[in-house]
């Protein structure tokens, strides 16, 4: 039995897996983003919307799984908001660290709110909810891209302008 070198499309329950840990991780901070008030939680989420809209436009459309299952479950979707681009526009993409701060802040938004609003008022379900927010949006996110997504994805091997940045920083 040969190894799977990339999928053509996924199996669902990868996607499926990718998508349930971003919805609950903007959940989870949209509930502890509650302590500052409903309009603040609101934005956060529209903030968290934009994220993804962000990713759609700018590499989704790109991307070899346009139209297709990929492992982050947005190839399909991406189908339905916008034009194929062109996948040469994909592959020459440079990412930064700074390209990537934007990722990070969904995260790193209800955490900090989080601690300051521990601060002011010590609740531990809201300390246990910072704690399943860290694991789900760092730890869940680079467990399911490192050992499901991006393992498997045949735009890596075509060439994925987020997997030569890391891959730099493995081998640095």
């Amino acid at each position: 039995m040969s190894e799977i070198k990339s999928y053509e499309n996924f199996p669902p329950w990868i996607p499926l897996i990718a998508i349930f840990v971003s919805i609950v991780s903007y959940i989870l901070g949209a509930i502890i983003l509650m302590g500052f008030g409903i309009i603040v939680a609101i934005l956060y989420l529209v903030y968290c919307f934009g994220i993804e809209m962000l990713v759609i436009f700018r590499s989704c459309k790109h991307c070899y799984y346009y139209n297709r299952v990929c492992g982050l479950g947005k190839g399909k979707i991406v189908s339905l908001v916008t034009k194929k681009g062109s996948s040469k526009k994909f592959t020459e993409r440079e990412v930064t660290f700074f390209d990537l701060i934007p990722d990070f802040l969904v995260g790193i938004f209800p955490i900090v709110g989080g601690i300051i609003l521990s601060v002011l008022d010590f609740s531990l379900i809201r300390i246990g909810m910072i704690i399943l927010l860290v694991i789900l949006s760092f730890g869940g996110t680079a467990f399911i891209r490192g050992s499901f997504a991006c393992k498997y994805c045949k735009q890596r091997e075509i060439g994925c302008p987020a997997e030569q940045f890391f891959s730099k920083k493995k081998s640095s």
